[in-house]
């Protein structure tokens, strides 16, 4: 190892992983939905968080919307 290390001549780059970091939030879901995700935990053995952003990342990546009509 040298004594002395020149931290200035480095050149920086950008963490390609970046797109890879979750971001922690807080949302307030019924208690059948989470129920649901936890009964899928169980049977697949993948945390039921992992299984609900793996869901809301494959209906980004496809562009699915949800399609409601509101009666009055």
């Amino acid at each position: 190892m040298k004594d002395y290390y020149d931290f200035a001549k480095m050149k920086g780059t950008k963490n390609p992983y970046i797109k890879y970091l979750r971001q922690p939030v807080t949302i307030n879901l019924e208690h059948d939905s989470v129920e649901y995700f936890k009964s899928l935990a169980e049977e697949t053995g993948i945390p039921y968080q992992t299984l609900i952003n793996l869901y809301l990342r494959d209906c980004a990546i496809n562009h699915r919307k949800l399609h409601m009509q509101w009666t009055s």
